[in-house]
């Protein structure tokens, strides 16, 4: 048992969640909790840290997923895990998991020979790590084919993002491009309809047909989309709003887009 919070093992882990540099080096990151313990794939395991507590309410789970992944395991005291823990009240269970997604591949493939009818969200600057991780839930509930991220959006994997999702991780596609204007070209060319959610919108945001090879671009919460983003898509769509609101959410506007598209693809 970790009984120390100066343990090296202990710094590592407070060092991985708090620094994107120290996660993207180990190319790992933290997951906290029940719910995404039991979602962690085994073969992206490579450590758990639990509390006695814990342990033993949820020992036949633990030691099923200990075995099958083959990794580490520690079990840390309750103070250890507090000082550990991105969370005010930790559920007990941590563990430290491979980053690995098939974003690039599926982005290439989506381009050259898409085997489904694409359902893209683009997102442009997005810096809420609660509204990623909110979007990148609500993408798997909708049934969109994959996330395409500028740069300078916030880390997929901080620890905020990754509690959002609920599991969402480990299933939706995503990749981060350097260049988001030459990707939405290249979708343009393989006949993808792009559709800017926009307060320039000229059609209401259930009014274009989705049913054909489709994506969506979601700006900053403050400042919106990039002109030189905006400028590119196809259509300007809007959210029509009653009182006084002018906007919506980021996360927000992105499920009515996102769940229009699924209802369309559904009749």
């Amino acid at each position: 048992m970790i009984t120390s919070t100066s343990n090296a093992k202990v710094k590592r882990l407070v060092n991985l969640r708090k620094k994107r540099k120290a996660r993207d080096t180990e190319k790992v990151f933290l997951t906290e909790g029940l719910r995404m313990f039991e979602e962690v794939p085994e073969d992206r395991l490579l450590e758990i840290y639990v509390t006695e507590h814990f342990y033993k309410k949820e020992k036949a789970l633990v030691d099923a997923k200990h075995k099958k992944s083959g990794c580490q395991m520690e079990v840390l005291t309750d103070t250890v895990m507090n000082f550990v823990s991105d969370t005010k009240t930790p559920q007990g269970v941590l563990c430290v998991v491979t980053q690995e997604n098939q974003g690039e591949a599926w982005l290439e493939k989506e381009l050259k020979a898409p085997e489904q009818v694409p359902l893209i969200m683009l997102l442009d600057n997005l810096q809420d790590p609660g509204n990623m991780g909110t979007i990148l839930r609500t993408a798997e509930a909708a049934a969109v084919t994959g996330i395409i991220m500028s740069s300078d959006c916030v880390d997929v994997y901080n620890p905020k993002v990754i509690r959002s999702t609920m599991g969402s991780i480990f299933r939706v596609p995503f990749v981060y491009v350097e260049n988001v204007t030459d990707v939405i070209r290249q979708m343009k060319e393989h006949g993808i309809r792009t559709y800017a959610t926009h307060l320039a919108g000229e059609l209401a945001y259930d009014e274009p047909d989705y049913r054909t090879p489709s994506a969506f671009f979601v700006g900053n919460e403050g400042n919106g989309l990039r002109d030189q983003v905006a400028e590119l898509a196809d259509i300007y769509i809007k959210i029509p709003m009653a009182g006084q609101v002018e906007s919506l959410n980021a996360a927000i506007a992105a499920t009515v887009v996102m769940f229009e598209a699924g209802r369309q693809r559904r009749h």
